[in-house]
């Protein structure tokens, strides 16, 4: 049964859906079957891994209006598959209000195909709106990806809580995955006082991956490709295979033990 993981920071712009695809991506490399959700309407994750002709997206799967193998795509990486995100879904936050167990549409949605992957990765919305809190209700662990720059905690604080509040009413189970440091550049003092600020703060929470600012990182979204696609050999593709290394690991010792 597929580990669902969310990838989750309500700022833009700190590394939300690079990780996610280039994760999911790396995992695919190392031979497990992955499932990538876009759960954010602006798709990025969908145009990045190169997906278009959307005819079924996250949006028929909140409101049950599609089967889910009906809205699964196959990109271009391999054991990578995606359901896909439309801008329609921005109407999926007012539709829901109203149904009963709207927290529950995604995680019901999900029972069908878990047996079919090894981990399923949400791509959340920079937002803490019922999209994103039935994407973590639905997930097993949260990644929190966390810039190096400055304002880097803001709004930190404002996440943890909801995912407490998530733990306590819809998901008790609900654990953090860990705290990626993104945007790295070791030229930086900034960079380097974040990084020593998160892990004074957080010490048993932040992964040991950091992932660096990178030319190529960048570029590759624009080309609709994952780095692992697009230039395998770059310091970006580098980091992503470690940290698939490092969740594999984790959840390898945790089932262990």
């Amino acid at each position: 049964m597929a580990k669902i993981i969310g990838i989750a920071n309500q700022k833009g712009g700190v590394g939300k859906t690079t990780t996610a695809v280039n994760l999911a991506a790396a995992l695919g490399v190392l031979e497990k079957r992955i499932l990538i959700i876009d759960a954010d309407p602006q798709a990025n994750a969908t145009s990045g891994l190169g997906v278009e002709d959307v005819q079924y997206s996250t949006y028929n799967l909140l409101e049950h209006s599609a089967d889910t193998k009906a809205c699964i795509k196959r990109t271009a990486t391999p054991n990578l598959d995606i359901i896909p995100s439309h801008i329609d879904l921005v109407a999926a936050e007012i539709e829901l209000v109203d149904k009963e167990d709207r927290e529950y549409m995604l995680k019901k949605a999900l029972a069908s195909v878990r047996d079919d992957y090894d981990y399923i990765i949400i791509d959340c919305a920079p937002s803490l709106g019922l999209i994103t809190v039935n994407a973590l209700t639905a997930a097993d662990s949260v990644i929190i990806p966390i810039q190096c720059e400055y304002f880097a905690l803001e709004g930190l604080g404002k996440l943890l809580n909801t995912v407490k509040n998530v733990q306590k009413i819809h998901n008790k189970d609900l654990g953090i995955e860990g705290l990626l440091l993104t945007m790295y550049d070791s030229r930086l003092r900034l960079s380097n006082q974040v990084v020593e600020e998160v892990n004074l703060h957080f010490p048993e929470m932040v992964f040991e991956t950091i992932i660096s600012r990178n030319v190529r990182l960048s570029e590759a979204p624009s080309f609709g490709e994952s780095i692992l696609n697009y230039d395998a050999e770059s310091k970006g593709a580098v980091q992503y295979i470690q940290l698939a290394e490092e969740v594999l690991l984790k959840n390898e010792n945790l089932v262990k033990n």
